[in-house]
C-alpha cells in the first residue's frame, strides 16, 4: 500500500534512477493517473511498451513505485502506482562530494527543463482552453528581501496550502464532483540572487 508521505531521496543511485527523462515523466504520469499499466503509460509517452516496462521496473527497484491492485480481471496486466505521496530531493543531502553534487545539479536541471517544457506546451495550447481556464491560470513573479528563515517559513506555508487544495480537489472528485475539473500543475521557485 502506498504511503501518503513524501519519499525523501538521499542516495545518488536512486536520484540517478529517478532523474532519467523518461522515468521522471512516467513517475509524474503515475502521480496524475494514480494507477496505470505500462501499456497505458506507453500511449502517453509515445514509447514501446517493452521500454516503458523496463523503466517502470527500474523505478520499482528503487522503491519509487510499486505494483498496485489489478483494476481489471485481466491477470496479464501489471498495474503500477507511486509508492509514496511524492518525492523530496534536497540539495543538502548531496553536498560534500563533487560526484553527488553534480548528480543533484543534473537532476535539478532536468526537472526544471521538463517543467518549462510543460508550461511552454500550455502556452502553445492556450487558445484551446476556455476563457475561464485562461483567466484562472497564473504566471507571476515576486521580488522580496528575505532571510533564509523567512524563505523557509514561506515555503512551508505554500506547501501546506498546496496540499490543502490538492486534498480538497481529490475528495471532491472521489465524491463524484468531476465537472470542470482538470489536472493543474503549479511550479514554484524561491531562490536568492544578487544584482
Amino acid at each position: 500500500m502506498a504511503s501518503k508521505e513524501d519519499r525523501r531521496i538521499t542516495d545518488v543511485g536512486t536520484l540517478k534512477a529517478f532523474a532519467h527523462p523518461l522515468r521522471a515523466n512516467l513517475y509524474r504520469l503515475l502521480c496524475v493517473e494514480g494507477v496505470a499499466t505500462a501499456s497505458q503509460l506507453a500511449e502517453h509517452v509515445d514509447e514501446a511498451v517493452s521500454l516503458v516496462s523496463y523503466h517502470l521496473r527500474k523505478l520499482a527497484e528503487h522503491g519509487l513505485i510499486e505494483e498496485a491492485e489489478p483494476q481489471t480481471g485481466d491477470g496479464r496486466e501489471r498495474w503500477w502506482q507511486p509508492a509514496s505521496g511524492g518525492v523530496t530531493i534536497r540539495g543538502e543531502d548531496f553536498r560534500g562530494e563533487p560526484a553527488k553534487a553534480a548528480a543533484h545539479l543534473a537532476a535539478t536541471r532536468l526537472f526544471h527543463d521538463q517543467r518549462a517544457d510543460r508550461y511552454r506546451r500550455y502556452l502553445d495550447e492556450r487558445p484551446t482552453w476556455s476563457p475561464e481556464w485562461n483567466t484562472a491560470s497564473v504566471d507571476s513573479e515576486a521580488w522580496m528581501r528575505l532571510t533564509p528563515a523567512e524563505l523557509t517559513e514561506l515555503k512551508q506555508e505554500l506547501v501546506s496550502l498546496l496540499r490543502r487544495y490538492d486534498e480538497q480537489g481529490r475528495a471532491a472528485e472521489a465524491a463524484g464532483e468531476t465537472e470542470g475539473r482538470e489536472h493543474v500543475a503549479l511550479y514554484m521557485y524561491g531562490f536568492p540572487f544578487r544584482v
